[in-house]
């Protein structure tokens, strides 16, 4: 593979050129797989890990490669397949989400993703709520996000859904596609030109890997048919980065019903635009929404212009999204006393040599 089919990857001139100044080969992760990453580079492809140095300077989880970074590497020899991450290079753009479950850490889902096409199926899976979730995490992201709804042939109210759906995709393209037909993707391909990379984030069973089979042009990715309550059934279980005919690169990603919120307010800004522009002319500044007098989004949800279930989602992302800044102020504490024990430790053991 040489530079100009990297560059088809979405190399950029500038990381090509941060690779030649550190005497490393650039390369871009387009999977990943239990600590180690398979890594397209100028050779081929090798699998990789990261080296005992990155290891030890990496502070959160978010310093670790994901599918999509460019990355500096050194392949171990031409014939083993193997090689060895030295750093990443700066993102563009990178999808930030809570960790499933307990945990107070965050977790990159993609790195350096151009559109970020945010898939949610017209038939019993609807749920704006939910859109309103992604579409904030997409925004923050730094990706361009793009609605795509799937299965239009199973919906018999679309222009109903399609109203509910620009009433709350603020500032986004809104597709509607159709796996059953045969341009029911064609809207897509815009947005697939040759170095340009898009992931399809959604729920599990959204029709996003049979989306992708339909760009690819052959059934490469596993697909489900419905459930007996009308819903997909979870068929991909990795992030990966697959070139399409047109030269452009999409990112099929496992289905994710949590999206836990992880420091997106600029996302929320964006997703709830029209809740901060009525916002801005409530008579204080530190309205708080309830029962001040002059709250012009009270006002909204009274005449029926501002749905309040609109508002109240918007207060509950708006609460969780704050208690994840508030964990990352703890974990980034604890790194730091973590620091200072080690400071003490290492000071101490060279007094008693």
């Amino acid at each position: 593979m040489d530079a100009r089919e990297l560059k088809r990857y979405g190399l950029s001139n500038l990381a090509a050129k941060a690779a030649e100044a550190a005497d490393a080969q650039p390369g871009r992760v387009v999977a990943q797989e239990k600590g180690m990453y398979r890594v397209l580079w100028e050779g081929g492809e090798l699998l990789a890990s990261v080296s005992g140095k990155f290891r030890f300077e990496a502070l959160t989880a978010q310093d670790y490669p994901a599918t999509g970074d460019f990355v500096l590497l050194e392949p171990q020899s031409l014939d083993s397949g193997r090689g060895v991450i030295r750093s990443v290079l700066p993102r563009k753009s990178a999808f930030v989400r809570k960790a499933p479950g307990k945990s107070r850490e965050e977790q990159v889902i993609a790195a350096n993703v151009d559109t970020a096409f945010v898939c949610m199926s017209l038939n019993q899976d609807f749920n704006l709520r939910r859109l309103e979730r992604y579409l904030a995490v997409a925004w923050e992201s730094g990706a361009v996000p793009v609605v795509v709804l799937t299965k239009s042939d199973l919906c018999g109210r679309l222009q109903e859904k399609l109203a509910m759906v620009h009433s709350v995709a603020m500032g986004a393209d809104v597709l509607v596609t159709s796996a059953m037909e045969e341009d029911g993707y064609g809207q897509i391909l815009p947005y697939l030109t040759e170095g340009r990379t898009a992931a399809f984030i959604g729920s599990s069973g959204v029709g996003k890997s049979t989306l992708i089979n339909r760009l690819l042009g052959e059934e490469r990715l596993d697909t489900n048919g419905l459930r007996d309550d009308d819903k997909g059934r979870h068929t991909t279980t990795r992030r990966e980065l697959i070139p399409l005919p047109t030269g452009g690169l999409v990112m099929d990603t496992p289905g994710m019903r949590e999206m836990g919120m992880w420091d997106a307010g600029n996302g929320l800004d964006l997703a709830f635009s029209d809740i901060e522009a009525l916002a801005e002319s409530c008579r204080f500044r530190d309205c708080r929404h309830g029962g001040e007098p002059g709250c012009a989004v009270r006002a909204a949800i009274a005449r029926g212009e501002l749905p309040e279930e609109r508002y109240l989602s918007f207060q509950r992302l708006s609460a969780e999204n704050a208690y994840a800044r508030d964990s990352e102020s703890y974990l980034a504490a604890k790194e730091k006393k973590f620091k200072e024990i080690a400071k003490l430790s290492k000071s101490f053991y060279k007094s008693k040599k």
